[in-house]
């Protein structure tokens, strides 16, 4: 269950009245390669055995030292040596999870061009998702990007705080469909975490960091250690991580441009022009912390915190009366984004061992993950707060504030209070993960197999805390005087109704009792357990022999069990919250049985000119929910003179339907609809075409299917043999997905069934008159997806011995790029592509360009590293460009375009006796600034120059 500040905002109106936002509750689970070098400098689309460049492993921050015959094959199951997988993969090695000094794993890939930062500390801020760390291949949401650990399922929801940076050999993240290898989830891609399962000795780090600015102040340690036993027959590796980020308050956005950024009218008045635009320092217009009179003989007055009054020193109001919605500046003048996060703190640890033994040609191996991540902080203030109406004799009303009103003739008079200081929800989250394994893997003849079970489960605990009872609020507002003129309830004038309610006084800040407070809140609980069983079992080995080589085929099955439930907690006080977050349970799960088959087929090899072969792979899923469906991938490779490879593959990929969207508790709401079909039907006696009382089924659909994704990728990859060390590859790919699960209201299926969606058609159900009488909106197969591109990447890396033989140490270059063409989204009711798109209230906004360059130098004694991160420019939103309509009215933002920003990092590694490091990093030297975004954005470095230094020892 997550909600968000951003959904309140939709229009990205900071300041905007609390009366004009509309509450959007967002219920999601908590739940929820091409073979790579056995070395840091591995390159999109290389392929193990078949790389002509492999670095001297010597570096300080190697992960440890490496078999050279290990091949590990990510989308693929196949794992022989010479093996072209035709599927473009980026491998991901310890240089890159260094630079940065990024917190976790997630972080370090939503540096990659191919990710997109949906959601961290910074961007889920007022967000019940603080605490998870998914990763989002495309942009094409978080569960459609498969996580795995060692090329297993594990669970957690694709949450990467949970695996420690420490125990990390590489990670390969597949950029093209891999259903056929890994089955659902797997439609933007796969990212597999490779541990090292070798790892020999003991590790110890300790780091600390903190912005510029003097906050964000974040500090760990970690520790990894790995031994043999039984004279190499068996095999110990263990590390843990923990990491407290103390996060960044709403008292970080002071000294921080262009945060909180509100959209304000160029010409208020004006009844042509309506043109808008992006403006910093939107406050509220009739709203103030201590509380602002706005109507009267005292409206512009506000209370200080002793009761008494003075001017309001406001800022320019949007509109030509006084006290509208918004105005801009003001010393008292406040927002909601004034008194939120700039990044939510997060507490995590991180832990996993792992054992293995062999016994004859098998190894067998147990291994156990215990995770936790916990947040505790301010969400955001109430905002469900109005403008309220205060009676004239108000006993909190000082004697010469009602002498003044009384004078006037006024009997009561219009208070706009925001209360951070009494009415902040606080947000206190803690998530915990278990899991155990245990496999086998081995061969015989020609033959090799492996099997696993694992078992997991995710527990998520969470309470809003200082929750506004609506009820309870509502009566301790309307205060009178009681005997000897103490403040009272209203409704225990008379009557003592509620023994309980404390009056409040809203007149400053401070002055609501903590009695009155204690009974005006409650505390929201949710509890949710979420479990994955999973099994599988391969098989692998040379078929027969061609001329080019032997036919090597894999066959498998796989078996997965996934649960969830979800338990909001009860009202501890008689009433509803104001903003109820936590409102439905859930309890729902389903299996599914698969069965899976790939073979390489080599075609022509003549050494060292052509080498050509053929890969297929397939997948039946039997899902117990929606029956059996296939997915497919089929591909080849060309290498031609050892030099240059080319590739294309084409797969059918999906997913299934997460257990929420199933099973999410299914509600029935009688309301109003606007037919969009008016037309169609207004000849049909008594047709209407605005009824009042249709039946609408909200929540979750067990009739969901899986979406169905098609992804072409063509390209290849030059390692010229005249130039070695360097590698170049360009791969396009185009990945279209049918029959997204989205949500439309009522209204808006009759909009989709109009444009010529038949799945939108059959969700509404009308009587005899043409007349709807009931609407399905719930989670829906409707939508689709469409998007394609360019993958760069060229890197380039040697010892300067090559140079000169007295020059130590190596020079490393990587720079990888993606070009987005196009990101279309159709819901059935609107068709947008948002490529080229950046602002971050704008949905699913995704730059064209992305980049990240990164210049490192290592030797023995020093290691320096430089990278550049670019984001290019764009639109805050396309659909907001300024046009004028044939009658003459103007509208759009008037400051749509945005400008390309572009990052410097600096890091530097001393190393002594090979042992100990001392390290140091510097995020965004120049302080580079974003540009004005509204909440938090998943493009551009809000948090500004941040300084780390450590320092890791190793026996």
């Amino acid at each position: 269950m997550r909600f968000s500040v951003k959904a309140w905002n939709s229009l990205a109106i900071r300041g905007a009245s609390s009366s004009a936002v509309a509450v959007v509750l967002l219920h999601t689970a908590a739940a929820n390669a091409q073979t790579a070098l056995q070395s840091d400098n591995s390159i999109q689309g290389q392929t193990a055995g078949t790389a002509a460049q492999t670095p001297p492993q010597n570096t300080a921050n190697d992960a440890g030292p490496q078999n050279p015959e290990d091949i590990v094959v990510t989308g693929s199951r196949i794992d022989r040596a010479g093996f072209d997988q035709p599927t473009p993969t980026t491998v991901i090695g310890t240089t890159e999870l260094r630079e940065g000094a990024r917190p976790n794993l997630q972080q370090a890939l939503n540096d990659l061009p191919q990710f997109r930062a949906t959601t961290t500390p910074a961007v889920s801020i007022g967000n019940t998702s603080t605490g998870t760390a998914p990763v989002d291949l495309r942009g094409l949401g978080t569960v459609r990007t498969l996580t795995l650990l060692n090329g297993r399922r594990f669970v957690g929801d694709n949450n990467l705080n949970f695996v420690p940076l420490g125990l990390i050999r590489q990670v390969d993240v597949v950029t093209g469909g891999a259903s056929a290898a890994y089955g659902s989830g797997a439609v933007a891609g796969v990212v597999n975490i490779i541990l090292n399962d070798k790892l020999k000795g003991l590790s110890l780090g300790v780091q600390d960091s903190i912005s510029s600015r003097g906050d964000g102040r974040r500090y760990g340690f970690d520790g990894s250690f790995g031994t043999s036993f039984a004279e190499g027959k068996g095999h110990l590796i263990a590390g843990a991580e923990y990491v407290n980020d103390e996060g960044i308050g709403p008292d970080g956005r002071a000294s921080r441009p262009n945060l909180g950024a509100g959209v304000v009218r160029v010409n208020p008045t004006s009844t042509t022009d309506l043109r808008t635009q992006l403006t910093p320092d939107v406050n509220y217009g009739n709203t103030a912390v201590g509380g602002l009179i706005t109507s009267g003989v005292l409206a512009g007055q506000i209370f200080n915190p002793d009761g008494t009054l003075r001017p309001f020193r406001g800022g320019t109001q949007v509109g030509a009366a006084a006290f509208n919605a918004s105005q801009i500046g003001g010393a008292d003048a406040t927002s909601l984004y004034d008194n939120i996060n700039v990044a939510s703190p997060v507490e995590r640890l991180s832990s996993y061992a792992r054992l293995s033994y062999d016994v004859g040609r098998a190894t067998i191996w147990v291994d156990g993950t215990y995770g936790r991540s916990k947040s505790d902080s301010g969400f955001f203030p109430d905002l469900t707060l109005t403008t309220t109406t205060i009676s004239a004799t108000n006993p909190f009303l000082s004697q010469a504030i009602r002498n003044q009103l009384a004078a006037a003739g006024q009997t009561s008079f219009k208070l706009g209070r925001f209360y951070p200081d009494a009415y902040t929800i606080g947000l206190h989250s803690l998530r915990q993960d278990y899991e155990g394994a245990i496999g086998i893997d081995g061969s015989f003849g020609r033959f090799k197999y492996s099997a696993h079970y694992s078992h997991g489960e995710v527990t998520t605990d969470q309470q809003l805390t200082n929750s506004r009872l609506a009820t309870q609020y509502a009566n301790a507002i309307n205060a009178v005087a009681g005997p000897n003129g103490t403040p009272i309830c209203a409704i225990n004038a008379v009557t003592v109704t509620d023994a309980a309610c404390a009056p409040i006084n809203p007149f400053g800040t401070g002055n609501v009792s903590p009695a009155a407070i204690a009974y005006t809140t409650g505390t929201q609980i949710a509890h949710t357990l979420n479990k994955l069983d999973a099994g599988s079992a391969q098989i692998q080995g040379d078929l027969f022999s061609l001329p080019a080589g032997p036919v090597t085929a894999v066959i498998g099955g796989e078996i997965r069990y996934e649960k969830q439930t979800a338990q909001p907690g009860t009202v501890p006080i008689a009433g509803t919250f104001a903003l109820p977050v936590f409102t439905s349970t859930l309890a729902g799960g389903f299996n599914v049985k698969e069965g899976f088959g790939e073979i390489a087929v080599p075609l022509i090899n003549v050494e060292g000119k052509v080498k050509l072969d053929l890969n297929g792979a397939a997948r039946y899923s039997d899902y117990s929910t929606s029956g059996g469906i296939w997915s497919w991938k089929g591909g080849g490779t060309l290498r031609l003179f050892n030099d240059l490879l080319l590739r294309a593959t084409r797969s059918r990929d999906i997913r299934s339907a997460s257990i929420t969207e199933l099973f999410s508790t299914q509600r029935i709401t009688i309301g109003p609809l606007v037919d969009a079909q008016a037309a169609k039907y207004a000849g049909t006696p008594g047709y209407n075409a605005n009824p009042t009382l249709v039946n609408t089924f909200n929540g979750g659909n067990p009739n969901l299917v899986p979406e169905i994704g098609s992804t072409l990728t063509v390209g290849g990859s030059y390692s010229p043999s005249f130039f070695p060390g360097f590698s170049v590859s360009v791969d396009y790919y185009n990945i279209s997905i049918a029959g997204a699960i989205t949500t439309l209201t009522a209204s808006q299926l009759t909009q989709a069934c109009n444009a010529g969606s038949t799945a939108a058609c059959a969700r509404i159900v009308r009587d005899n008159t043409g007349t709807v009488v009931t609407a399905f909106a719930n989670s829906q197969n409707l939508a689709n997806f469409e998007t394609n591109g360019l993958d760069l990447e060229a890197s380039y890396i040697t010892p300067l011995s090559r140079f000169k033989a007295s020059l130590p140490g190596t020079i490393r270059f990587r720079a990888l790029a993606t070009y987005i063409a196009r990101f279309i989204v159709d819901t059935g009711v609107t068709r947008i592509n948002s490529a080229g798109d950046v602002g971050d209230a704008t949905a699913n906004a995704n730059p064209h360009w992305r980049s990240t360059g990164s210049l490192s130098y290592e030797s023995k004694a020093v290691g320096l590293d430089a990278r550049v991160r670019y984001v290019g420019g764009g639109l805050v939103n396309h659909l907001s460009a300024v046009t004028t309509s044939a009658a003459g009215v103007t509208s759009g933002l008037i400051n749509n375009n945005v400008a390309s920003r572009t990052y410097l990092d600096l890091g530097i590694q001393f190393h002594v006796h090979d042992q100990f490091t001392l390290f140091g990093n510097v995020d965004n030297v120049f302080n580079r600034s974003p540009p004005l975004i509204t909440t938090g954005s998943a493009f551009y470095d809000e948090v500004g120059t941040y300084f780390t230094a450590g320092a890791r020892v190793k026996f």
